[in-house]
């Protein structure tokens, strides 16, 4: 009688030749950490070494011995810097303004980056692809150029908008009081309009069609279609780019420092947070304080993100 033999195939499966789903979860889970290392190791390296280094400095002040001539040292003084941080009229009058311009020249951006999505929305699509492009060109050049540029549009002795404005008899002065602001916030509306404007689009860009098809059947017109169909539909995406333009106020810092070599008297050491923590860090060479008012922006600006993000998803929603 012959012998039974079982197939290749079931002899694989059979139980003593089955993976456990258990060793299988485990090597996936492997492969994921190897997947995610490199990016484990930038974040580690790039973002918390430095942050942990920057919370050490901030524990520590520069003494100097005897009546003050003698040579310095940094010692360990614990939460003393975050104390006198808290009483630095300077530091938290920069934060001050730097928030209520960010509210002025953020709404302003995002109103405009709003009304060029919704414009181009209704264009053909090769139309569109041009436009989208040429708005993104002030995103694409770096901050310190296109910093650059408009400070020699801005220069009283060099601008050529201010000499045609003397030729015909008007003499303006970008610089000074209000204008200060004016002309750094049409400097940061330019730098942002087009970047807002394409994930605006974009998020437009995904809504289903027939939403405006049937609000035209029942008669409504384009603006009405934009206002109430269009805009409350991607109130995430406005919410999002206004936590994200917040966020990059607060840490203004490359535009208002050039600009200061034309308005030294307009733009001041502290005009702004980051300002300031420069100046004490690489002028003043208080390296540890300085790092105490970097964590202090730090957390500042996640509170301020937050409840930015929950107060206007809450009424939005």
């Amino acid at each position: 009688m012959s012998t039974l033999t079982r197939p290749p195939e079931v002899a694989a499966n059979s139980p003593a030749r089955r993976t456990s789903p258990r060793r299988a979860g485990t090597r996936g889970a492997y492969k994921g950490v190897l997947f995610t290392l490199p990016f484990l190791v930038g974040f580690l390296f790039t973002y918390v070494l430095p942050i942990a280094y920057a919370f050490n400095q901030s524990l520590r002040e520069k003494k100097s011995s005897g009546i003050g001539f003698g040579p310095t040292k940094v010692v360990y003084t614990g939460f003393s810097n975050f104390a006198t941080i808290l009483s630095d009229g300077a530091f938290w009058s920069s934060m001050l303004r730097t928030l209520l311009f960010g509210a002025a020249q953020i709404t302003v951006m995002l109103g405009i980056s709003l009304l060029l999505a919704l414009l181009l929305d209704g264009v053909a699509a090769r139309a569109v692809r041009f436009f989208r492009a040429g708005l993104l060109i002030p995103y694409v050049v770096p901050s310190v150029v296109s910093t650059l540029m408009w400070l020699f549009l801005y220069s009283p002795t060099a601008s050529p908008i201010l000499d045609l404005a003397d030729r015909a008899g008007v003499h303006l002065s970008l610089f000074g009081g209000l204008n200060t602001y004016l002309s750094l916030g049409n400097l940061l509306t330019w730098q942002g309009i087009g970047f807002n404007m394409i994930l605006i689009s974009a998020s437009l860009q995904a809504l289903p069609r027939e939403l405006y098809e049937a609000a035209r059947i029942d008669g409504a017109r384009e603006w009405r279609i934009a206002w109430s169909i269009k805009v409350p539909n991607i109130t995430g995406i406005l919410v999002l780019t206004g936590m994200f333009s917040l966020i990059g106020r607060l840490q203004l810092f490359a535009e208002p420092l050039l600009l200061r070599y034309v308005a030294p008297e307009s733009i001041s050491t502290d005009f702004t947070p980051m300002m300031e923590i420069f100046d004490k860090a690489f002028k003043t060479g208080n390296y540890q304080y300085a790092a105490a008012e970097s964590l202090v922006l730090a957390v500042v600006t996640g509170i301020l993100a937050f409840v930015f993000y929950r107060v206007t998803n809450r009424k939005m929603s």
